[in-house]
């Protein structure tokens, strides 16, 4: 039986998350793997955003700075169970998304770049002014998950790598599986004949301007999740995480790997999380090294790494 792109990209991210602990030498590269997961949940927005719908967002990370926060403070200020106010920040990424989008989303280009900058740029501001409520630059510590219990009892604790490794990777599962099946649903393929063409697009009767937002919401719910489990991982979060370069960050790890695929801008989020864990030795020439690589990838492999590579052993085998 032969196996569809979808069922083939989910075996494989299986694999991978099963296998590769059989290589790890000490618990750090759980954390290490847990890192890569969260940044794949975002990565993965960024294709639904850019890769299916042809759209352009510098500012993501902040959405990922509410996911963030709302760990933070909805326990505290709010009652909320940590473990609810992930739901509670992705609802409330969703909704500033579409206020945000309907009126940023009829830009284009560059100008929708800059556009979605400011909305990063001001969610950074706003969380590194509120120092009475956000902690300022400082940060603020981020209240425990709330499984104690449960995972006493299954031998596993909050600060164990292993658990935030699976658990990480079971919702960048999840994700994936959302994003392989929105590929090939009606919405899906609107999306992908609006990247070809809005003019097309608009010709054949899809509504362009509800599917970019559509996009836009999605992408910023999934940015939101990464924003909130790297919070609770870490048990501290700072401004940072709805910065300028974390939402760079996530572009360039789309476009290294391959923004067009799910599996390639994984792929790109695990060679741009690696990176600097591989280059800590030669620490002062880090930016100068990762972008060479992306200088040499754009040069050479302008789909992103994974599908190039893809494409050249399809060619060798025919």
């Amino acid at each position: 039986m032969k196996l569809t792109p979808k069922s083939a990209t989910l075996i494989v991210l299986v694999a991978l998350i099963a296998l590769s602990p059989l290589l790890f030498p000490s618990n750090f590269y759980y954390r290490v793997g847990a890192l890569i997961f969260v940044n794949a949940i975002a990565v993965t927005g960024i294709v639904i955003l850019t890769g299916y719908a042809g759209q352009v967002s510098l500012g993501h990370a902040g959405f990922a700075g509410i996911g963030a926060y709302a760990c933070a403070l909805a326990p505290v200020h709010l009652g909320v169970p940590p473990a609810l106010a992930v739901v509670l920040g992705a609802v409330l990424s969703g909704v500033l998304a579409y206020l945000v989008g309907r009126p940023i989303l009829r830009l284009h280009g560059y100008y929708l770049g800059v556009a979605t900058l400011g909305f990063g740029i001001l969610v950074t501001m706003v969380l590194t002014n509120e120092r009475a409520l956000t902690g300022g630059p400082d940060g603020i510590e981020v209240p425990d998950l709330g499984l104690r219990g449960l995972l006493g009892d299954l031998g596993l604790s909050l600060s164990n790598g292993q658990f935030w490794y699976f658990f990480s990777g079971l919702c960048m599962l999840i994700g994936a599986w959302i994003a392989l099946n929105l590929y090939d649903s009606p919405t899906g393929r609107a999306l992908r004949a609006l990247h070809g063409s809005e003019v097309a697009a608009r010709t054949v009767g899809i509504d362009v301007a509800r599917l970019k937002l559509r996009a836009f919401v999605i992408s910023a719910v999934y940015a939101s999740v990464s924003g909130s489990l790297l919070a609770l991982q870490n048990r501290f979060v700072t401004p940072d995480v709805a910065g300028f370069m974390h939402s760079i960050e996530m572009v360039t790890m789309a476009v290294l790997g391959g923004v067009g695929s799910v599996l390639g801008a994984i792929f790109g989020a695990a060679i741009l999380t690696l990176l600097p864990q591989v280059l800590t030795v030669f620490a002062e020439y880090e930016q100068m090294v990762l972008g060479l690589v992306m200088i040499l990838v754009m040069i050479f492999l302008r789909e992103g790494l994974l599908p190039s590579i893809l494409k050249k052993l399809r060619g060798k085998d025919e």
